[in-house]
């Protein structure tokens, strides 16, 4: 909680003003009981028509400079709150950025999401409600109390028991209602988590007919959201009635014994309608703190969560200097490598061992979930290993400055992603400065020089995920924002899947044919792909069983060649 404050330092000005002028609103609406009893009692009882008049205007400048006290806290309060969340979002998002795809892994999509929008949202509106009402509302009870002793001591403890019950009352409920808004947050993450998953596989949902069945899983987490949602609501809901309950049976209390006073000439009625109005202003102001309370509730389980998300130390750390390269020593090279993801009961993969020269060409098949791709993804430290080591330039690259290394690397991921904005803006991720003849160069070495064509240029609209073009035409723009960068190592994993094979062909061509000759690894599951590479690596479940050449696999590896007859069938026999 206290990190999370920390966030306000820049704002002190406006966290000091705005309760400031709130408790002056406050201290004017406490004189107008006052003011109306001068008018009942010495206006109206005394038949001065001039002092109503004064009394009147008198309550008119009252009002109007607690409207300005008013909105000048208001702006300074949600200034205080918008810079606060603009804060704790860039360093959330920032925070997360730095994470490793372990710490994302074991966080998950939905609950960044959650803490980057709903409650940093939350969080907003506490800090908001906090500066205007936090002083205020308790300023005004006590302000009222202390203004009713002024008047009459008797009458005044009936404040007194109505304050410590209506006290009890609030903060029982808050000490029960936090714990269920976390609860709360908690199940709003699973119907997110659930939403995205449904909508972006919607199309493997309909393909195996399974619409029925994730719509029942949504509506029973759903359930178990409302269901949450409405006992925390039920908590929270007494508050407010139990509040009018106390106050207008304090209400009746008091007109009561101010009754009997005034009839026995100890209170005057002036008196009696001031009390009223000081117990009505209690009713108000502890309603509005009622209702504060259950926003900081909220905001403090979402606060908590916030601090929880930037607590989260990331598990992968990089020098500010990279090591020397070794002159002579292999592009990349695998020493017994073995990967074992967070929470995984066994290795993903194990005991990895090759290595390839500068401007070398690997290939690496094998069936789903043989860890084709985290043997790649160890490259540019997307994930560490747990045995062994993963070298580059004969540097480990846990030696090797993160950025710096990814700078030299160009990676094409199974997931072809564009972004919304321009074909050359997506183009330029690879290189930010690149003109646009380095732009139509990799463009034309990656094959989609139709596609841009097509659609009227660099400067044509890409929509979000690139939307809209086809699965081959976003592979092939990923694969030329790659090239962009000119690399020093490119990864294409199975990036060339919905290519057909003549394109499929003409790609590969091109990339052996680049100036700058990158060492090159190609992830894909037909062998057509890697059979001209000068080293292919053949993995199962985690296993390097086989390596050498297409040639010498036929021979020496049954895994591969029966990935191979199973492509090829009687032409691979013959």
């Amino acid at each position: 909680m206290n990190g999370m404050l920390n966030y306000l330092r820049k704002y002190r000005k406006e966290c000091v003003l705005a309760p400031l002028f709130k408790m002056l609103e406050a201290s004017f609406e406490l004189m107008v009981p006052l003011v109306m009893q001068v008018i009942i009692d010495d206006g109206i009882g005394g038949g001065d028509r001039g002092l109503i008049v004064r009394m009147v205007l008198l309550m008119v400048a009252l009002g109007l400079i607690g409207l300005v006290s008013s909105v000048t806290a208001q702006y300074f309060s949600a200034k205080a709150a918008t810079g606060f969340a603009t804060g704790v979002r860039h360093a959330l998002f920032s925070h997360l950025q730095s994470l490793s795809f372990s710490n994302m892994d074991a966080l998950g999509t939905s609950k960044m999401i959650t803490r980057m929008t709903s409650d940093v949202n939350q969080a907003q509106t506490g800090v908001n409600m906090t500066l205007r009402l936090f002083l205020r509302s308790p300023f005004v009870v006590f302000g009222a109390m202390i203004m009713a002793f002024t008047i009459d001591t008797r009458s005044a403890l009936i404040f007194v028991a109505v304050i410590a019950a209506l006290s009890l009352v609030v903060f029982g409920i808050m000490a029960v209602n936090i714990p269920m808004m976390r609860g709360v947050q908690a199940a709003l993450e699973r119907v997110l988590g659930a939403t995205r998953e449904n909508l972006s596989g919607a199309r493997v949902i309909r393909a195996f007919c399974k619409e029925d069945e994730q719509f029942a899983e949504f509506v029973e987490k759903n359930r178990a959201l409302t269901a949450k949602q409405k006992r925390a609501g039920w908590v929270s809901g007494l508050m407010n009635p139990l509040t009018y309950l106390l106050i207008n049976l304090a209400i009746a209390w008091l007109i009561y014994t101010g009754a009997v006073q005034v009839s026995v000439g100890a209170l005057t009625p002036g008196e009696v309608v001031a009390l009223y109005n000081y117990m009505s202003q209690i009713l108000v102001e502890l309603i509005k703190l009622a209702n504060l309370i259950v926003t900081m509730n909220k905001a403090a389980a979402s606060w908590n969560r916030i601090a929880d998300a930037l607590a989260i130390q990331p598990d992968m750390t990089s020098p500010e200097v990279s090591a020397p390269a070794v002159d002579g020593a292999p592009a990349v090279q695998f020493d017994h490598v073995g990967l074992t993801y967070g929470g995984a009961g066994g290795e993903s993969l194990t005991d990895i061992d090759f290595s390839i020269p500068r401007g070398g060409t690997v290939g690496v098949i094998g069936g789903t979930g043989s860890g084709k791709t985290s043997l790649v993804s160890m490259i540019p430290r997307f994930y560490d290993a747990t045995a062994g080591a993963v070298r580059v330039g004969g540097v480990d690259v846990r030696d090797l400055n993160v950025d710096e290394l990814r700078g030299r690397i160009g990676f094409v991921l199974q997931q072809a992603v564009l972004f919304h904005g321009t074909i050359r803006d997506n183009l330029r991720w690879g290189k930010a400065d690149a003109t646009d003849e380095e732009l139509m160069a990799a463009v034309r070495a990656a094959q989609a020089e139709d596609v841009v064509a097509a659609k009227g240029g660099l400067d044509a609209e890409l929509e979000q995920g690139g939307r809209n073009l086809s699965g081959g035409q976003r592979q092939r723009l990923t694969i030329a924002r790659a090239l962009v960068r000119r690399p020093d190592i490119l990864v294409l994993d199975d990036s060339a899947s919905a290519l057909d094979q003549g394109t499929d062909q003409r790609l590969r061509a091109a990339i052996a044919g680049l100036d700058y000759r990158p060492t090159v690894f190609i992830v894909s599951q037909r062998t057509a792909s890697i059979r001209e590479a000068d080293l292919i690596l053949v993995l199962d479940d985690g296993r390097m069983v086989g390596r050498g050449t297409h040639a010498e696999l036929l021979e020496s590896c049954p895994v591969y060649r029966e990935i191979y007859e199973s492509q090829y069938g009687g032409e691979a026999s013959a």
